[in-house]
């Protein structure tokens, strides 16, 4: 089968667990770091995990920051997965000010280190949350949510948070003690999930399965 996503490999996290679960979901997947094969592919998934400056120093050395510029102003779908979410959008305040791949314009904050009472609660934000639908929005059948039901789990791990310019552009919140966090965003072909789909049992598997065969390329 040709491979019909390719997962960017920058040099930032393990793929192994995104590429069986896109397997899983009827994809033919291919890992590279080369921005030929990037722009040449019929969709994209950005992965990652660890630190944001990290991250975009990773893409600026193989010339994949450029790319995945390229490729996200092409029309063709492009998912990016925890730190993948957050490298989508224009800064991040973590460790410094960094700029990101300004694709989704947005900004990338730390998670208050309370609750809305108040209280301390635990940094990073690790565990399974139930997505809720943002105040404003209409439900998920135009993206890639589709079929997934507002309050199934979710499995996240992080300590910051992204903050779209837009709010048209924030898909799904989770509910961190009264803390709202974006759990997920999409602007037009450009989604991100700020939980790991590949970890997060049926519905980030009925996501990745939109992903692949409900968007056209």
């Amino acid at each position: 089968m040709n491979p019909n996503v390719t997962v960017v490999d920058y040099g930032v996290g393990n793929l192994f667990s995104v590429c069986r679960a896109l397997e899983h979901c009827g994809a033919g997947v291919a890992v590279s770091g080369d921005p030929a094969v990037i722009m040449a592919s019929p969709r994209v998934v950005l992965p990652g995990v660890g630190a944001f400056a990290d991250g975009m120093q990773g893409l600026a050395e193989r010339g994949l920051d450029r790319a995945m510029r390229g490729y996200a102003a092409s029309g063709r779908p492009l998912l990016g997965i925890c730190l993948g979410m957050q490298l989508l959008v224009s800064t991040s305040e973590e460790f410094g000010v960094h700029a990101g791949l300004g694709i989704i314009p947005g900004r990338v904050v730390a998670i208050p280190a309370a609750g809305a009472d108040g209280r301390p609660h635990k940094i990073p934000h690790v565990g399974w949350s139930p997505l809720k639908v943002p105040e404003g929005r209409n439900g998920w059948d135009d993206s890639i949510l589709k079929g997934v039901a507002p309050g199934e789990s979710v499995y996240l791990v992080h300590s910051y948070s992204v903050v779209p310019d837009d709010e048209a552009a924030r898909l799904a919140d989770c509910d961190y003690d009264g803390r709202l966090i974006s759990a997920a965003i999409q602007q037009g072909n450009v989604a991100g999930c700020q939980f790991h789909p590949e970890k997060s049992g049926p519905a980030g598997l009925k996501i990745l399965h939109n992903f692949i065969h409900s968007i056209p390329p």
